[in-house]
């Protein structure tokens, strides 16, 4: 029976689902839409040239695999792309894009089997077979992964100028291994990537490997299987630099255990050299054992902080001059001040609002933002913090924070700033002393005198309580 055009795109939303996240794909598959099947090329329309050109960029890959399962090996995927011409007053229209050859930067959800490239023929991972010489690895290194785009940040410099002085010596500086640690969506992953890139940059005869703990445990797993546990263990041990991301998923793996430790002696004792990420410290990580816990300590131990808002600022500005984007300055400080506590949530919103913005034909504006935010943080539950509340109290009185935060006893700015501290310690975690700190370097028993006086303002002052209440409602918006 023929097959139809929805039919074939239903089929390969079914694969694509369940190799990316649920907001990627509600923002990037949802609004396609089948065309037609003629000849095994499946035609789906895309709703603007910004939508094609990210798919190119982050699912060309994904897209290929599906379309060819589905057709089989001659299948053919191109777009349809909506062009906007409202601007001359005619319609819109369409043009026809075929897919190109290139690959995703990144297939979200999608493992990359690592590939060994002997001089005769290629060799399926992960094993050297006996008497092969020359073997080029694929690293699985993310190129945009790199230095250039690790924003420098309080939050982060100790990690990177280690990072950067083992780019330039692999193995040979005392933080071998390179332990990175720190909560989810903080960079761990792109900075481990950024050392590997820079070293094969810097050395490009050196072999750089980049694996997650589940890939390194499934491999384990299948030489076992195969009865091929050494050659398992001498793939590894010609490795230049092992990056080893997520470390703490080793967790209760006794036997994945004990194969590592041996190949991060090997490794060590050859002044090869270890990149270990953990989404905490070695100290805090239950369930393994302890001689390689010490080993973990033996070079170097660093976090990644939170980002603060410059730095949170400069991510944005970064990813949108890489992108070629401009963006008002008030648009990217509102988001910037809206999602604190993590940058993969930070871009998310972003690229969220770029596509929304494409995909509506709206313009980029502090509105649409609020919008984007107040869907994106309603399912990532949303921190606030005492920085964006002074964000939004200062601009609600037109005010800088820095003059909000002054030692002036004008009456204005006085309340701006008590409401500012009342809004802190309701919506907020921190302490008095923390909320007083940044709010013009008060003690705690001022925080508490500005909360009293907020509460009696609301119940005695009606234009205060106005004030109040819809500072109330942008804050928690």
């Amino acid at each position: 029976m023929e097959k139809s055009a929805q039919k074939v795109w239903d089929n390969c939303l079914k694969i694509i689902r369940d190799n990316i996240n649920h907001q990627s794909y509600e923002t990037w598959f949802q609004p396609i839409r089948p065309l037609r099947l003629v000849d095994n090329v499946l035609t789906i329309q895309v709703p603007s040239q910004f939508f094609y050109e990210w798919l190119e960029e982050h699912y060309i890959d994904l897209l290929k695999k599906t379309i060819k399962k589905e057709l089989g090996t001659s299948g053919r995927l191109e777009y349809s792309v909506l062009i906007d011409n409202t601007g001359n007053n005619t319609d819109p229209f369409s043009i026809i894009m075929p897919t190109s050859n290139r690959s995703a930067t990144k297939n979200p959800g999608v493992s990359l089997p690592l590939t060994l490239k002997g001089t005769t023929k290629i060799i399926p991972d992960p094993f050297v077979i006996p008497g092969l010489q020359k073997v080029k690895i694929n690293s699985q290194l993310i190129e945009r992964y790199s230095f250039d785009n690790f924003i420098e940040g309080d939050c982060n410099r100790l990690a990177r100028s280690a990072g950067l002085a083992i780019a330039k010596n692999p193995g040979k500086t005392s933080f071998n291994p390179l332990f990175i640690y720190s909560k989810v969506g903080l960079g761990k992953s792109h900075l481990a990537h950024a050392i590997g890139l820079e070293v094969k940059n810097n050395f490009p005869e050196k072999t750089v490997l980049y694996v997650n703990t589940d890939q390194f445990m499934a491999q384990y797993i299948e030489s076992v299987r195969n009865n091929n546990v050494n050659d398992f263990t001498n793939f590894y041990q010609i490795i230049d630099v092992l990056i080893i991301d997520d470390i703490h998923f080793l967790t209760g793996k006794e036997k994945t255990q004990d194969i590592f430790f041996h190949i991060f002696n090997q490794l060590h004792q050859k002044s090869k050299q270890l990149i270990i990420t953990s989404d905490r410290p070695p100290v805090e990580i239950e369930g393994i054992e302890s001689r390689l816990l010490s080993r973990f300590k033996w070079g170097l131990t660093a976090d990644l902080q939170t980002p603060d808002l410059e730095t949170r600022v400069a991510i944005l500005q970064k990813r949108l001059y890489n992108d070629g984007i401009t963006m008002p300055d008030n648009v990217i400080e509102y988001l910037a001040y809206s999602i604190t506590s993590n940058i993969r949530e930070l871009e998310g919103a972003l690229i969220s609002l770029l596509a929304q913005a494409s995909l509506n034909k709206k313009e980029i504006n502090i509105d649409l933002a609020r919008q984007i935010v107040d869907n994106f943080i309603r399912s990532t539950n949303k921190e606030i913090s005492i920085e964006y509340i002074q964000k939004v109290v200062s601009q609600y009185f037109d005010l800088s924070v820095e003059e909000m935060n002054s030692k002036t006893r004008r009456r204005n700015i006085v309340q701006a700033r008590q409401l500012a501290m009342y809004f802190a310690k309701e919506h907020t975690k921190a302490s008095l002393t923390t909320i007083g700190l940044h709010c013009g370097n008060k003690d705690h028993a001022t925080v508490l005198h500005a909360c009293r006086t907020v509460r009696n303002l609301v119940e005695t002052d009606k234009k205060f309580k106005s004030y109040f209440n819809e500072l109330e409602r942008i804050i928690k918006h």
